[in-house]
C-alpha cells in the first residue's frame, strides 16, 4: 500500500479515534483531533507531513507516476 494511501487511513482513524474518545472518555480529545486536522491542513501547503516521513523510514513506497 502506498505511503500516501496509508496516511489519508491513518489520519481518518485518528481523527475517528478521538472522536470517540472525547464522547466516552474526555473532551480534552478533541485537541487531538484538532491537532490531525492542523497537520494536514499545513500539509497540503508545504507538502510535509510528520506521519510520512515516518512511514517513509519505514519503507513504505510512494506512487508511482504514470506518464
Amino acid at each position: 500500500m502506498p505511503v500516501e494511501r496509508l496516511l489519508r487511513i491513518i489520519a481518518g482513524t485518528f481523527v475517528l479515534l478521538s472522536l470517540a474518545l472525547s464522547q466516552l472518555h474526555s473532551p480534552q480529545w478533541l485537541f487531538f483531533t484538532g491537532f490531525v486536522g492542523l497537520n494536514l491542513f499545513q500539509s497540503g501547503f508545504s507538502n510535509w507531513c510528520p506521519m510520512m516521513t515516518f512511514l517513509k523510514k519505514l519503507g513504505i513506497k510512494q506512487c508511482r507516476v504514470v506518464d
